[in-house]
């Protein structure tokens, strides 16, 4: 967003014909644009049952509708509007009950949804309306009750879980390390840095915005749009920034954590908060590779994560490590200006085909979501639904099956196909082809989204993949195995983060003297990825096993996690208790269901490496559930699960 301004959904007025009405809606998806149209106009006829997306074919292009039915569709939506609008515009009532349900039904083909109703009625957000915003206030719960709540961090779930407590009325105080907002996005700041999930579904559902410039927006625009929250919220106020959280240690005595932090300048304070919300996530640590050598290089090098745009690229020779989300990102635009480009990938990424990944929202989309505001929320709610479970199916093991080395499953080594096919028609040298293409099943590791620029860019001259192994860095550059030298003026890390180091390097200390890390000791757990026994009053976003890998949009997670964390203080407020801690027994069981449940996906296949599992060998990134069950168990904290005293 280009300011803090809430976005309004006031249509603007139009006076072109039905035939430029029509031009004018080339490009855009038929499902959404029905629904916010009827939405806008009342106009339920255009909904028609010809035009109803069938379930089975739902992520295919265009959800599998054909050419007619498209321009059925947008023929259908022109002349709507062109009625609304000779009509003076008149505003139709908001959707409710039946009538309702009638424009889901059509979104979703006539799946069943009663279980999704409640939470699709959130995502969507009809006309603004805020349904996730707490139904309590301290003021009128517990008057008399004094509440303090540190946030340690001002990213995307720091801000969201600060929305939730402002609306109860819960005192808090925001620590943030950096200088502003933005959280991973403020880190990473590299060329080609941007959003792989839509954005119109990568934003909170209480601050939809129609002003992304792109259909997955850049670094900077992701970071535009959590400022112009933050700001429009109005959390500066409650906010230290450059100040670090170093420790917390739970007083017994107190009910209550002393909290340690540092400021910019260094100088230390010790605050006592009744709570803390660690908000710092997964991807916010760089992991440097331990590779012999890597103090020794005598030019310029740093981690994509800690950009050095001091360092001047322009027809210099540059070494990257890394062919993974980032390194796949930055690698073309350094393609662009280096002379001379060497890659050293370990291992070979599935990409998954996305055409318009790096284009821009066309004149006809924007003119849309001027004229019928709506139309991003429709929009968001429908690829919500599109993505809803995703390729989680295609995740599933299938213990029958015999070539698990390549895949898990039949629909699993139907997905191998596709991806094998689009790579083979990327890369015409079987050379590049035999190094590009993974010998893992699917969805084992992170994908990568791709317009056809990664093979554009490996075919290029001046672009050479190095598959053998790194032996160790020089002064000069890189030494692989068989010998060869590399020499470079710039080495770039593309290597990904710490992600399994939850919350280091905080120090907390909890009841009876345990320690966190300690307790941990390199294999995190938390009961909803929230909670850890011993450790009352504390609580995690983006914990262990909350990230989604395949469906979704983490944000729906963080605002579920935000949602929770503000009823648990309910919980403790209403029946006049200091502290909640979990339940060790109820911690356990539910961690030995999500283990249980990430060894039957292909990220859980103990053949394969990545970046979501620990130490250990155990999966404690990923949630191997559905979007729905996760939002069911986050709806309400159960007082059964936790000692309350």
């Amino acid at each position: 967003m280009s300011s803090a301004t809430v976005v309004v959904d006031t249509p603007a007025r139009f006076s072109e014909d039905e035939v430029a009405v029509r031009a004018r809606l080339d490009e855009i998806d038929v499902v959404p644009l029905l629904l916010a149209v009827s939405h806008a106009t009342g106009d339920r006829s255009i909904l028609r049952q010809s035009l109803r997306p069938d379930p089975a074919t739902m992520m295919m292009p265009a959800a599998g509708m054909t050419a007619a039915q498209a321009t059925e569709g947008r023929n259908a939506a022109a002349s709507a509007l062109c009625r609304w609008r000779d009509s003076g515009y008149p505003a139709a009532p908001t959707p409710t009950g039946a009538d309702l349900r009638s424009l889901i039904d059509f979104m979703t083909g006539g799946a069943a949804v009663d279980e999704y109703m409640p939470l699709l009625r959130e995502e969507l957000a009809i006309d603004g309306e805020d349904l996730r915003a707490p139904e309590w206030a301290l003021s009128t719960l517990a008057p008399q009750r004094s509440i303090s709540v540190a946030i340690v961090g001002a990213g995307m779930s720091g801000i969201a879980v600060a929305h939730r407590l402002q609306q109860a009325g819960v005192p808090f105080t925001i620590f943030e390390k950096n200088p502003e907002v933005g959280g991973t996005w403020f880190d990473n700041s590299y060329p080609g840095c941007r959003v792989d999930v839509p954005n119109h579904l990568y934003s909170y559902s209480f601050a939809q915005t129609a002003e992304w410039p792109q259909f997955y927006s850049t670094q900077g625009h992701l970071l535009d749009y959590f400022r112009a929250c933050f700001d429009s919220l109005g959390l500066g106020p409650r906010t230290r920034f450059g100040t670090e959280v170093v420790g917390a240690e739970w007083s017994e005595h107190d009910s209550c954590w002393m909290v340690l932090t540092r400021a910019s300048d260094g100088s230390e304070q010790v605050e006592a908060f009744d709570t803390i919300i660690s908000a710092v996530g997964q991807l916010n640590r760089p992991s440097i590779p331990n590779i012999t050598g890597r103090e020794r290089f005598a030019g310029s090098s740093f981690h994509s994560a800690r950009w050095d745009h001091s360092v001047e690229l322009d027809g210099r020779r540059v070494g990257v490590i890394g062919t993974g989300a980032s390194g796949a990102q930055l690698i073309p635009h350094i393609a662009a200006r280096a002379s001379e480009l060497t890659i050293f990938q370990r291992t070979p990424s599935w990409l998954l085909p996305t055409p318009n990944y790096q284009h821009d929202i066309g004149p006809g989309l924007r003119w849309l979501l001027e004229t019928i505001p709506s139309y991003k929320r429709w929009d968001r709610l429908w690829i919500f639904w599109q993505i809803h479970e995703g390729l989680l199916p295609m995740t599933a093991i299938d213990d029958t099956w015999t070539d698990s080395d390549r895949s898990v499953s039949e629909l699993n080594d139907r997905l191998r196909t596709v991806f094998t096919e689009y790579l083979a028609h990327q890369f015409g040298s079987p050379d590049l082809l035999a190094k590009a293409l993974p010998l893992y099943p699917p969805l084992a590791k992170r994908f990568v989204r791709d317009d056809g620029t990664w093979a554009e860019t490996l075919t290029q001259g001046h672009v050479h993949l190095v598959t053998e192994v790194i032996a160790e860095i020089t002064a000069t550059g890189v030494r692989t195995a068989d010998g060869t030298e590399h020499e470079f003026d710039v080495l770039v890390y593309a290597t990904g983060f710490e992600a399994s180091q939850f919350l280091a390097p905080i120090c907390i200390v909890g009841r009876s003297g345990a320690d966190l890390h300690d307790r941990w000791a390199g294999d995190s757990r938390a009961y909803l990825g929230m909670t850890v026994p011993d450790f009352p009053n504390l609580f995690l976003m983006y914990g262990p096993n909350t990230n989604i890998v395949v469906n979704g949009s983490i944000i729906l997670f963080s605002e579920c996690e935000a949602d929770y964390i503000v009823d648990s203080i309910r919980l403790m407020v209403a029946g006049g208790h200091r502290s909640m801690e979990c339940r060790a027994t109820v911690h356990d069981a539910y961690n030995e269901r999500v283990d249980a449940g990430n060894r039957r996906r292909a990220w859980g296949v103990p053949a394969v490496d990545s970046w979501y599992k620990n130490a250990t060998g155990r999966v404690s990134q990923n949630w191997p559930f559905g979007l729905l069950e996760f939002w069911q168990q986050t709806r309400t904290a159960n007082s059964a699960d936790y000692h309350l005293r």
